[in-house]
């Protein structure tokens, strides 16, 4: 998470954090996303979506929240539309290191983390999707797409649940 989303993300982060630090325990990887733009060229359709409000390269707002627990060794993925997936060579990257499953945690519930959980189901991949380290501008929109995830795409999970089902592996 970026700055730019920081308003979003604030009420989210310690259960992001908990979340990273399970995975680490576990042995998963973590990787982060920046969604972020290096020229007019690459806006794509988001330029007719986003009211010219784009998140540019070496610019703060595209530099990931000083408070989200990133270590130097982490992956971290640049895109240019809603899905980590489009041209950023994460599924190479999940590939390579033998991951099967992923966890969707984030901001803008509806649009990024959603594509990005599509896609990854899509791809083969199983999804298990945060249900409190993820969040909106919408309390609505969230719900929405908790249910529509649950529908066919993602199971749901909270911090609780996640560190149940790791501490009994």
């Amino acid at each position: 998470m970026q700055n730019y989303f920081s308003s979003m993300a604030t009420p989210i982060l310690h259960n992001i954090n908990t979340t990273i630090s399970l995975c680490r325990r576990a042995s998963i990887p973590v990787i982060f996303t920046r969604h972020l733009h290096k020229s007019p060229s690459d806006y794509g359709m988001l330029g007719e979506w986003c009211s010219g409000e784009l998140v540019f390269h070496g610019t703060p707002e595209a530099e990931l929240l000083a408070a989200l627990d990133v270590h130097e060794d982490d992956a971290v993925v640049e895109k240019n539309t809603y899905s980590a997936f489009r041209n950023t060579g994460l599924e190479e990257k999940l590939v390579e290191m033998g991951v099967e499953e992923v966890i969707v945690t984030g901001v803008m519930t509806n649009v990024c983390c959603e594509t990005t959980a599509r896609e990854a189901f899509i791809r083969g991949f199983r999804v298990f999707f945060s249900t409190d380290a993820t969040a909106t501008l919408d309390e609505d929109l969230h719900e929405a797409t908790l249910k529509n995830m649950a529908f066919g795409f993602a199971y749901l999970l909270d911090c609780q649940k996640l560190k149940q089902v790791l501490s009994s592996n």
